[in-house]
C-alpha cells in the first residue's frame, strides 16, 4: 500500500467527533470543542504529511481539553526587567491592595452608601480625603484609568465650542494608539496649538489667549511620558502657565507621591497642585502603584466640574478597583512603609546585592550548564523616565535550542515565565522577580531548556 493510500485509509479511520468527544470527562459542549479541534489536527496532517506519524487522539483530545478549560487571564511571572510592563498589566499590587480587593470582592459593600446617615453616598469620598492629604488639593475623583481622566477634564473645563491650548511639543501618542488631538477632539472642545515641536515660549501661550477671548476654556500641559526631546528645546512650567489667569489641566502622566533620586525627572501629583492647576490628571497604575484607575485633583470648583460632567458616569471607577487604591494610598502616609511594600517603588529601590543575591539563587537553581550570570539594563516602561537605565545583574540561558526557541517554551510553561531576548541571548532579570517567584522561574527555565 503507498503512502497516499495509507493516508486515505487513516483519514477513513478516524472516529466521529460525538465518539471521541464521549471518552473526555467534562461538558459536552467543551468535550465535542476539544474532540473537534484534535480530529481536525489529525486529519490536516494526514492531509499533507501522510501516515506516517501516530499520535494518540484520546491523550490530544484530552490536553485540548485543559487548555480549552483553563482561564484566559492568567498570572505570568515577569523577567523582562521591565517594571511597567504594559502588555503584562502595568504595576503589580501590594499585599494590601490585594487583601482589600479579595476583602471587597467577598460580598456587598458600602460603595455608594453613608453609613452614617443610612442613605445614598457617592463612591469618591472612599478616596478624596486621602487625595487631598497626600497631594495638597482641594478637591479629589477619581476615574477608570488615566485617558478617561484627561477626557473628562478636558470635557469639564472647555467642552463643545470652547478652545483648549496645547503646546505641539505636547500633542503626543502614547501606547495603544492615545492621542491628545483625538482626545480633546472626543471632549467637544477646539484644540489650538501653540509653539513649535522643540520649542514653546510664554508669549505663545499669551498670543493665543488673545486671539481665543471668551471662547478660551483652558490650558492643557501634557508630560512628554515615553520619549524625551532634547537639545535646542524650551518649554513653560505649569507655575509659569497658571499666571496667565486661565484654567490649567496639567496631565503629568505616571502618578508620582513618592520622594526618590530616580523620579527626580517625573513630575509630581503634589507638584503640579502646588504650581495652581486646576485640574491634574494621571494613572494609577504606572509610578503610583497601584490599579488601574485615573486620578483627577485639583480645585473646588474646578472637581465639582468634573463630578457633574455627564462623561464622569460613563468613565467611573468600580468597586474592586476603588477598594486597591484606597489601600495603596493609604500606604504612602508612611513614605518608609510605601517604599517598601509597593512593588513598583521596591523594584526601583533594589539594591546591587538584593539583586545579586536574588540571580545567584537562580543561577544554583538552573546550573553552570545552562545559565551564566551577565551585567544587563532594566528599564521602568509604562511609559515612564524612558532614558533611565537601571543596570544590575541577569541570567543568560543558553542550551541546544535558540533563544526564540527557549523564550517559546517559557511562555508555554505553567506558570508562563515572560524573558526578554538580547544579543541572541535568553535574559531573566532579577529586578521584576519577587523571591517567592525565583523557583518556580528556574524550574520554568530548566523545563524550557530541556
Amino acid at each position: 500500500m503507498g503512502s497516499g493510500d495509507d493516508a486515505a485509509h487513516r483519514l477513513r479511520d478516524l472516529p466521529a467527533v460525538h465518539e471521541l468527544a464521549a471518552t473526555l470527562d467534562a461538558p459536552h459542549a467543551l468535550a465535542v470543542a476539544a474532540a473537534r479541534i484534535a480530529i481536525d489536527e489529525r486529519r490536516e496532517t494526514l492531509m499533507q504529511h501522510g501516515g506516517a506519524d501516530e499520535i494518540d487522539l484520546a491523550k490530544r483530545a484530552a490536553e485540548l481539553l485543559d487548555q480549552l478549560e483553563a482561564p484566559s487571564l492568567r498570572r505570568v511571572i515577569n523577567a523582562t526587567g521591565v517594571i511597567l510592563h504594559t502588555n503584562l498589566g502595568r504595576a503589580p499590587l501590594a499585599p494590601a491592595a490585594r487583601a482589600a480587593l479579595a476583602a471587597t470582592a467577598a460580598g456587598y459593600t458600602n460603595l455608594e452608601f453613608d453609613l452614617a446617615a443610612g442613605e445614598r453616598g457617592s463612591r469618591h469620598q472612599h478616596v478624596e480625603a486621602l487625595l487631598r492629604e497626600l497631594t495638597g488639593a482641594e478637591a479629589a475623583i477619581v476615574v477608570n484609568n488615566g485617558a478617561a481622566a484627561v477626557l473628562l477634564a478636558v470635557a469639564a473645563l472647555a467642552g463643545p465650542g470652547r478652545d483648549v491650548i496645547v503646546s505641539r511639543g505636547q500633542l503626543v501618542e502614547i501606547g495603544g494608539g492615545f492621542r491628545i488631538p483625538e482626545v480633546v477632539a472626543q471632549s467637544g472642545a477646539r484644540l489650538v496649538e501653540v509653539g513649535t515641536t522643540n520649542r514653546t515660549r510664554l508669549r505663545d501661550y499669551q498670543r493665543a489667549i488673545e486671539r481665543s477671548g471668551s471662547e478660551l476654556g483652558a490650558i492643557l500641559r501634557v508630560h512628554q511620558s515615553n520619549f524625551r526631546a532634547v537639545g535646542f528645546v524650551e518649554e513653560v512650567g505649569t507655575e509659569s502657565l497658571c499666571g496667565l489667569g486661565v484654567p490649567v489641566i496639567d496631565d503629568v502622566g505616571s502618578g508620582v507621591l513618592a520622594q526618590s533620586a530616580t523620579l527626580t525627572d517625573e513630575p509630581s501629583i503634589r507638584g503640579a497642585v502646588a504650581a495652581g492647576a486646576a485640574l491634574v490628571c494621571c494613572s494609577g497604575d504606572k509610578l503610583l502603584g497601584g490599579p488601574q484607575a485615573g486620578l483627577i485633583v485639583g480645585s473646588s470648583d474646578a472637581v465639582a466640574a468634573a463630578r457633574e460632567h455627564p462623561l464622569a458616569r460613563a468613565v467611573r471607577i468600580d468597586k474592586l478597583s476603588l477598594a486597591a487604591l484606597e489601600a495603596t494610598l493609604r500606604l504612602y502616609r508612611d513614605p518608609v512603609r510605601a517604599r517598601r511594600e509597593i512593588p513598583v517603588l521596591a523594584m526601583l529601590d533594589a539594591g546591587e546585592a538584593e539583586l545579586a543575591n536574588r540571580a545567584q539563587r537562580l543561577h544554583e537553581l538552573i546550573g553552570d550548564e545552562h545559565a551564566e550570570i551577565v551585567r544587563a539594563v532594566a528599564k521602568i516602561g509604562g511609559g515612564a523616565l524612558p532614558l533611565l537605565e537601571l543596570e544590575g545583574p541577569a541570567l543568560a540561558l543558553a542550551g541546544a535550542a535558540s533563544a526564540v526557541e527557549i523564550a517559546r517554551a517559557l511562555r508555554r510553561g505553567e506558570p508562563p515565565v515572560i524573558c526578554r531576548i538580547h544579543e541572541g541571548r535568553v535574559l531573566l532579570d532579577p529586578r521584576t522577580l519577587t523571591d517567592e517567584e525565583v523557583e518556580p522561574a528556574a524550574a520554568a527555565a530548566r523545563a524550557a531548556l530541556a
